[in-house]
């Protein structure tokens, strides 16, 4: 029944967009990024992905269900993320 409980959140948080309720969201800004990934890992959600561009590789959130909680900027040794007031 444990395992059942879990796969059950698992296929919620897919299903339900968090995202929207959210007051500030990231910018990622990849001129600045120095794709060292620490936003990834310090990210509570785990919405955070690597892009490979053609100049350099960068990092993105996945804002429906990004929760605005700036962890990911406030750990960003370079503030490649910066904290913009999210407008619906």
């Amino acid at each position: 029944m444990k395992n059942n409980i879990s796969i059950l959140k698992l296929v919620s948080t897919e299903i339900n967009h968090t995202g929207n309720w959210r007051t500030f969201r990231p910018k990622f800004l990849p001129d600045k990024c120095n794709a060292c990934g620490i936003c990834a890992r310090f990210c509570p959600e785990g919405i955070i992905s690597k892009y490979n561009d053609k100049a350099k590789p960068y990092y993105q959130c996945d804002l429906a269900y990004c929760k605005g909680c700036a962890i990911c900027a406030t750990e960003c040794p370079v503030k490649a993320i910066i904290m913009e007031l999210d407008v619906k």
